[in-house]
This record gives structure tokens, C-alpha cells and sequence, in this order.
């Protein structure tokens, strides 16, 4: 996935900061918005038996509208929609994984499936979203915490190595020595 393991400036030992706003309003549908600051992550790809095993564990189906937020090179949407006939949207906030991202879903035949977009993704709507999938580091997800759990309840979400701090996942795996973790939202 992405996905992109981190090592943002501020994992160097910086301390994540308030970020800027964004410089150009982000959008969907495939077009492409100026990148507003820097990956907070390096780019990592989840292995295929990690992707697989998420959207395993995640009980994807055509039913399914898919979130991956911070997509890399869209393995995960792409993956969704070729096995299981998901419908999906991956959000990147660097414009070579977004190429990358498009070229594989028209690779894989699913471009009519899958959306890519160019943002930040702490700025997108994820209301629409039944599985939010992610590989960040654990201080993006607990900075995604907050809105993760405003989200519908029953919206799953798979993460790939790292966890949410005291919120207790309802499964946790480990593929190939990699840990994947699942939640579902809860009612409020």
C-alpha cells in the first residue's frame, strides 16, 4: 500500500507541526490538484499477502465503496475492484503515485471502478466510504482518530502496522510477520 511508511521530516525526530492550508482546493473524479506540502511518509508498498489479507479481514464486496487513504501506487482499491468488484478511491498526496495509481488500475482493467485523487487526505470527505484502508504512521492515525469515528457506524477499517492508540481493535493479524489491525466504527 502506499503506502507509505513514514519518515516525514517530522519522524527525524521533528515533532509533527501544524500543517499549512492547502494552497489549491482538492478534487475528485480523477483530476489532479497542486500538491499542498510534502508526503508526511515515505513510500512503502504493502506486500500483496498484506492487501489481500486486509481486505480479507475487511470483508470487501461489490457492495463496498473503498477508502484508501494514502494509496501509493493504488495496489489496495485496484486489488478491491479486480477480486471482489469494489468500488474505490485512493487518496495521494504525491502526483508520481497518483500517475502510478492510474496507469495500474487501466493496467488491471478497473480505471472504470477506481478514483484516484491528488490531496491531502485530512482534507477529503470520507463520508461515503464503508472500508477506509490505510498504512501510515501511528501519529496520522491518531490524528485521523477523530474522524474516523465520526464516520457511519459499521465503516470498517484495516491498518496496516500500526494501531490507534487505546482503541481497541476488534481483530488483529499478522501476515509474514506483518501486523494488520481492524476496527468497526461503533455506534455513538
Amino acid at each position: 500500500m502506499k503506502h507509505t511508511l513514514s519518515v516525514l521530516a517530522v519522524s527525524l525526530g521533528l515533532g509533527l507541526t501544524a500543517l499549512p492550508p492547502p494552497t489549491q482546493a482538492q478534487t475528485s473524479q480523477g483530476a489532479t490538484a497542486q500538491a499542498t506540502r510534502e508526503p508526511d511518509v515515505i513510500y512503502v508498498p504493502t506486500p500483496q499477502e498484506v492487501v489481500d489479507a486486509m481486505l480479507d479481514v475487511a470483508k470487501v464486496g461489490p457492495g463496498d465503496v473503498l477508502y484508501d487513504l494514502g494509496s501509493g501506487d493504488g495496489r489496495i482499491p485496484v486489488t478491491a475492484a479486480k477480486r471482489h468488484g469494489t468500488r474505490g478511491v485512493g487518496i495521494d498526496i504525491d502526483p508520481t503515485r497518483i500517475k502510478e495509481a492510474r496507469a495500474n488500475a487501466e493496467q488491471q482493467g478497473v480505471s472504470d471502478k477506481v478514483t484516484f485523487i491528488e490531496g491531502d487526505l485530512f482534507e477529503q470527505d470520507l463520508s461515503k466510504a464503508t472500508v477506509i484502508s490505510l498504512y501510515l504512521l501511528p501519529t496520522l492515525n491518531m490524528r485521523l482518530r477523530p474522524t474516523l469515528l465520526k464516520l457511519k457506524p459499521g465503516t470498517r477499517i484495516v491498518s496496516h502496522a500500526f494501531d490507534m492508540g487505546d482503541w481497541e481493535p476488534d481483530q488483529t493479524l499478522i501476515v509474514n510477520q506483518k501486523r494488520i489491525y481492524f476496527w468497526t466504527v461503533p455506534k455513538p
